[in-house]
């Protein structure tokens, strides 16, 4: 190539460049907008295929990534990527392996409708529970605030009425078993049978409606059921940790029902601040309005929730079978309940109920009838094996990189932390540790010591996770 040749590539060479430093500016401008996270997630793993001055070619690794784009980014990439002489960049996307993605309006129509004819998008919220009412909702004294708030915003037992949306949203956590979702449920009750359209889904669900709306090109119906209602309930929101696409469209609802004036309840295993993988403005949000904390109950509210239950299912039982649900089902109500149900059933389908009252029913009866769940119970115990479970869920690893032999800090840290758990919470011996670990025992007593340290010198990297880790292990248990 002659020089002459080389030089007059240069100016096309440097266009070329200037729309990659284009594409770069505008996933900057998108992370201060959308969130960091958001960004890495959807669009930096998008291949760059081929570009010229005024057009950018990138592949997706499947249909969900393209209609993500589609939805979210299309028309932000139209308004904002533009070259250095102010025309526009035009993002082509497609499939890898040849499959062609829409990127015009009457392709992207027509593939919507094949994907709707494959596949008929619907959404229906979730059925509430009719045992679950504020009448049978037994609290715990530590905790009555919650209680109290919804009898207020129901109006319950001539309470004067608070205005709803006055709080927004109302974020009630606790461990599991604590009674929120019945106090949840309870209220939707009360403002459904006052008139109010109350939408009440558990998060997953959520996560399922805009993973199928996605799919089947129906957003906009997705967002009119869901934008279109008094109340919204969402439960479990911890659920929806590094689920991005979900987390983008719960925020726009969140605030669109917001500016609306709509009520928003939202309930956790942990306070806002506590969520891990969730984007900084939704737990900003969740924050606006009021937190409060459910409480766990004590042994003798948990036996006058048992026997609430059997009252409702209009199947009692005998003192001696009560003490021994209280017993072997230690790690709280919803254990108890699901124990109770399961007998209901058993007995009915063995015959046991035509023959015996429930009431008459032996502990020995009782313990075959729910042998599996007894030893389910059991294994809810916390193990090594769970503690590294919850370990590199915190930490967003593999268990087998904590078993590992990686020496990065992000292997690191996260095995010393679970060593010390399995000496400090389960007391299990060094060299068993070690074991378990394929490390020296001396290892092992380093790992802990060290753990140790930071939690005296209160250092931050350690202290931290630490406490967030502990309080999973109660929350699970």
């Amino acid at each position: 190539m002659s020089l002459m040749s080389f030089t007059s590539l240069v100016p096309w060479v440097q266009h070329e460049l200037k729309t990659m430093k284009a594409w770069e500016n505008f996933l900057t401008l998108l992370e201060t907008e959308l969130g960091t996270e958001t960004v890495q997630k959807w669009l930096r793993p998008l291949k760059i295929e081929k570009f010229d001055a005024a057009n950018l070619y990138l592949t997706a690794a499947d249909s969900f990534q393209v209609e993500w784009f589609e939805e979210h980014i299309r028309k932000k990439a139209k308004a904002f990527l533009i070259n250095n002489n102010n025309r526009k960049i035009k993002v082509h996307i497609s499939l890898q392996g040849d499959q062609q993605a829409s990127t015009t309006k009457s392709r992207k129509k027509k593939g919507s409708e094949s994907l709707r004819s494959q596949q008929p998008f619907s959404i229906f919220f979730d059925q509430l529970n009719p045992l679950c009412t504020l009448d049978n909702y037994i609290h715990t004294e530590a905790y009555p605030v919650p209680r109290k708030l919804m009898h207020q915003l129901t109006g319950y037992q001539d309470e004067i009425k608070t205005e709803l949306g006055v709080f927004n949203p109302i974020y009630l956590w606790g461990a599991s078993g604590s009674g929120k979702t019945h106090l949840l449920i309870a209220t939707a009750h009360e403002l459904q049978q006052q008139g109010y359209n109350v939408g009440y889904v558990h998060s997953d669900k959520f996560t399922e409606h805009v993973v199928t709306a996605m799919q089947a090109g129906e957003m906009s119906r997705f967002r009119q059921s869901y934008r279109n209602i008094d109340v919204l309930i969402i439960e479990d929101v911890q659920n929806f940790a590094k689920k991005w696409a979900t987390q983008e469209e719960l925020f726009h609802t969140f605030n669109t029902l917001h500016l609306a004036g709509k009520q928003i309840m939202l309930s956790a295993c942990s306070p806002p601040s506590e969520l891990a993988f969730i984007e900084a403005r939704l737990i900003s949000r969740f924050e606006w309005g009021i937190v409060l904390q459910v409480g766990c109950f004590q042994k003798e509210e948990i036996r006058e929730i048992l026997q609430t239950k059997t009252q409702a299912l209009n199947y009692p039982l005998n003192g001696k079978v009560i003490d021994f649900f209280l017993e072997t089902f230690v790690s709280g109500p919803k254990a108890i309940c699901k124990a109770l149900e399961a007998l209901i059933l058993r007995t009915h389908l063995n015959d046991i109920a035509t023959r015996l009252s429930s009431t008459q029913l032996t502990v020995t009866l009782v313990q075959h009838q729910l042998a599996d769940l007894i030893e389910e119970e059991k294994q809810a115990a916390l193990n090594p094996t769970k503690v590294i479970q919850q370990v590199s869920e915190y930490f967003g690893i593999r268990p087998e990189d904590i078993l590992g032999k990686g020496q990065s800090r992000d292997c690191v840290l996260p095995r010393q932390l679970a060593m010390y758990f399995c000496r400090m919470q389960l007391k299990i011996p060094f060299v068993k540790i070690g074991d378990l670990f394929h490390k020296d025992h001396s290892t092992v007593m380093s790992s802990v010591r060290q753990i140790q340290k930071g939690l005296d010198d209160k250092d931050e990297t350690i202290n931290d996770p630490y406490h967030a880790i502990a309080k999973r292990f109660q929350q699970s248990g």
